[in-house]
């Protein structure tokens, strides 16, 4: 395939391209659905995968982010952003084709090997392909839509991904009624189908027009391309922030199915279950938090999603006491819905920041070097998690109130850590820090905390407030039907 670079595109290129952008999205969706979250770590579950094992999944595809720097160079270099972006993606994507012949002609401990090595290596070129795509769209979506059409893209994409979650949920459980001691053929079927996903979506991207990278005046040498970002200091707090926080989350969200299935002694469907509710929220919020963004700031989008998912990551400790209790389920429902608001604002605004923050031109180092940090801080919290498990698994931290009178004596167990609820707490502290360090990130239209609040909740009551009337209804159809309109 040949791909050409314009000096300049047409507003019809340029929607045309958009729209791609958004069909490559759900394709990629798709794959990813398919391919990851509780159906990898099942999978790897099944194949007999310990803890130290999980961690080093969960931080391998961060980790291998570090090929963005040279990605950086060999984008920088040639300027064939498009074309990268589609070959890395194809080599890429096929590893998935291998991980699922892994039940068919490997046994468990040797599928276990080769399932890291093909992770490592799909991770690695998807990677590179990020690296082109992160600048190309950085030239390609215009600035003031950044939040309205990423938003959108991002809503039409979890709307897809929650009903394939869904689906492969209950299809699993249905072969593993049918066929219980060939349970790892089921993931071997969902992980084809990501493949197939993820070939229609390297289609879409090859159809993404490319507009010709801005040429900076003074070239710099690779090394001060990659240097120049911490000398940036708004860009160099950012990076701060965001690193600092990817650690945090990583150090507790990739164990939180493994919390689930062992500690909790939950099912995968009432698993999914939760994943959907937050998914749902999640694609609820993501165009009220795309509005407020362009409105205002991704800064401030950040300022009041950021501490709901820490305080959400806390309250996890509480969902055993020291074991499941009456709460447990009702608590998980509650963390499950604020994780899928706060997650929405997150992910959109944190992405956002740093392609609004990085300068025209310089973007491709400014966004890999961003995306380095808060790689390697990503990839290490899980490893580290994986490799303190086992300790703190023997270690516990408790706290009891006792009310004693003459007649009775009432204990009350208010606080119970055992293993996963260290990194919870942990995890916790450490997103408080990162909520300080995004207070010096400077960010044109930001605004304070309570407008932000102020504004969210009208904006949750107005649909509230006309559900009941026809036009509320004939809303909620436009909604989903834009969703689905791509």
């Amino acid at each position: 395939m040949r791909f050409t670079v314009k000096d300049t595109l047409t507003e019809e290129e340029i929607q045309k391209g958009l729209r791609a952008v958004i069909k490559d999205g759900l394709a990629s969706r798709a794959m990813i659905t398919l391919t990851g979250g509780v159906f990898l770590v099942a999978f790897a579950l099944k194949l007999g995968a310990s803890n130290k094992v999980i961690g080093l999944l969960a931080g391998i595809p961060p980790l291998m982010q570090l090929v963005q720097i040279p990605a950086i160079y060999l984008v920088e270099k040639y300027g064939v952003r498009r074309a990268i972006c589609v070959y890395a993606s194809l080599l890429s994507r096929i590893f998935w084709l291998l991980i699922a012949l892994i039940p068919f002609f490997f046994t468990a401990q040797a599928g276990l090997t080769l399932l890291i090595v093909a992770l490592l290596l799909h991770t690695a070129l998807a990677a590179i392909s990020n690296t082109s795509w992160n600048s190309w769209m950085r030239d390609l979506v215009p600035q003031e839509q950044l939040g309205a059409f990423f938003s959108r893209r991002m809503s039409s994409t979890m709307a897809l991904g929650i009903v394939l979650y869904l689906t492969a949920g209950f299809g699993i459980d249905y072969w593993r009624k049918l066929f219980p001691e060939y349970e790892l053929y089921a993931y071997s079927i969902l992980f084809s189908l990501g493949f197939l996903a993820g070939m229609i979506g390297i289609y879409f991207i090859s159809t993404i027009p490319e507009p010709r990278m801005v040429q900076v005046e003074k070239k710099t040498s690779f090394l001060k391309s990659v240097l120049l970002p911490f000398k940036d200091k708004n860009f160099k707090n950012l990076i701060i922030f965001l690193g600092s926080w990817n650690f945090a989350v990583n150090l507790a969200a990739p164990f939180f199915t493994v919390y689930m299935l062992k500690r909790l002694q939950l099912n995968i469907s009432f698993i999914i279950g939760l994943t959907v509710l937050s998914q749902v929220m999640n694609l609820i919020f993501l165009r009220i938090w795309g509005r407020l963004s362009d409105r205002f700031s991704n800064k401030s989008v950040l300022a009041v999603s950021a501490p709901i998912f820490m305080v959400c990551i806390f309250l996890w400790t509480f969902t055993t006491l020291p074991e499941k209790h009456v709460l447990t389920i009702p608590l998980l429902i509650i963390l499950h819905i604020f994780m899928g608001i706060s997650t929405a604002g997150v992910t959109l605004a944190s992405g956002n920041i740093g392609l609004k923050l990085a300068p025209k031109g310089e973007a491709t180092a400014y966004l890999a070097v961003n995306s380095l940090i808060n790689s390697l801080a990503a990839g290490i919290a899980p490893i580290l998690g994986g490799h303190f498990a086992d300790f703190f698994a023997e270690r516990e931290f408790s706290m009891i109130l006792k009310w004693k009178s003459p007649i009775t004596e009432v204990t009350f167990q208010t606080l119970d850590f055992q293993q996963w609820d260290f990194f919870f707490f942990f995890a916790f502290l450490i997103g408080l820090y990162s909520i300080h360090r995004l207070a010096m990130v400077k960010e044109a239209g930001e605004v304070e905390d309570r407008i932000i609040i102020q504004e969210l909740i009208c904006e949750v009551r107005r649909p509230l407030r006309n559900l009941s009337s026809v036009g509320g209804l004939r809303q909620m159809v436009q909604f989903f039907s834009q969703l689905l309109s791509v």
